[in-house]
């Protein structure tokens, strides 16, 4: 059985820290003990120190924090990632985790709460996905859940592009053959997506409107082919 690093960026408080790694263990089907806490707020994030002794490294969201917040931890956060994706230690990063590569990458992320997307939403498939050992056999359309106001805006050149959606042009991608991201959380069931919603309902409401984050609240939908993406990582090569 395979051993992770989750890299997180929570607050002590936030209860989603214990949460996001009971989601990861789900998906990928191993006992929580597997799955390691690295808190990236109390510590210099050290690729070295994050792959070592581990078979792959998760990244998750972040609850309160944004990619451009000036944090005196995110530079070394968005260095290790691209650090860890040049060696292709095997990892997996969903959202913020997402962003981060992006621009560790030498992509670019933008602030666009125009086009956030909260809930459930469909996405379609890329052409690249046929020859993906992960994403290979998903249908055209799936249902994903999602929680971002940022969003990629130009992939860097090292990525192949696997997912999309049309708020969102950039929803999944690999480089070389050990590294994926998500700016979905296949991490999250819809249930538990509604859930970690109603703890964040505050925050959105300022952000649609009460009535609005009402709706989005009440419109959240099973994800099944997501759902089983981590799974598929889990099969790859790299766990031989």
């Amino acid at each position: 059985m395979p051993t992770y690093r989750l890299l997180q960026a929570r607050t002590p408080g936030d209860p989603v820290r214990d949460e996001e790694r009971g989601s990861f263990a789900a998906r990928l089907g191993v006992p929580v003990s597997d799955v390691l806490p690295y808190d990236c707020l109390s510590r210099r994030t050290d690729a070295r120190e994050v792959a070592d002794g581990v078979d792959a490294v998760l990244v998750g969201g972040s609850g309160k924090f944004s990619i451009f917040d000036p944090e005196p931890w995110l530079p070394a956060f968005i260095d290790a990632l691209g650090a860890l994706a040049d060696d292709q230690v095997p990892m997996f990063a969903s959202c913020f985790g997402f962003q981060g590569l992006v621009m560790a990458l030498g992509g670019r992320v933008e602030r666009d709460e125009d086009n956030a997307e909260v809930g459930t939403y469909a996405l379609d498939v890329t052409g690249a996905s046929a020859d993906d050992p992960v994403f290979r056999g998903m249908p055209a359309r799936f249902n994903a859940q999602l929680g971002h106001k940022d969003r990629a805006t130009v992939l860097p050149e090292a990525c192949v592009l696997l997912a999309s959606s049309p708020r969102c042009p950039y929803q999944a991608f690999r480089v070389g053959t050990n590294v994926y991201a998500t700016q979905f959380h296949p991490e999250l069931t819809h249930e538990e997506n509604r859930f970690r919603f109603s703890r964040y309902f505050d925050d959105y409401a300022k952000v649609f409107g009460k009535s609005e984050a009402q709706s989005l609240l009440d419109s959240f939908l099973p994800s099944p082919e997501a759902d089983g993406l981590l799974a598929r990582f889990q099969e790859l090569p790299w766990n031989r």
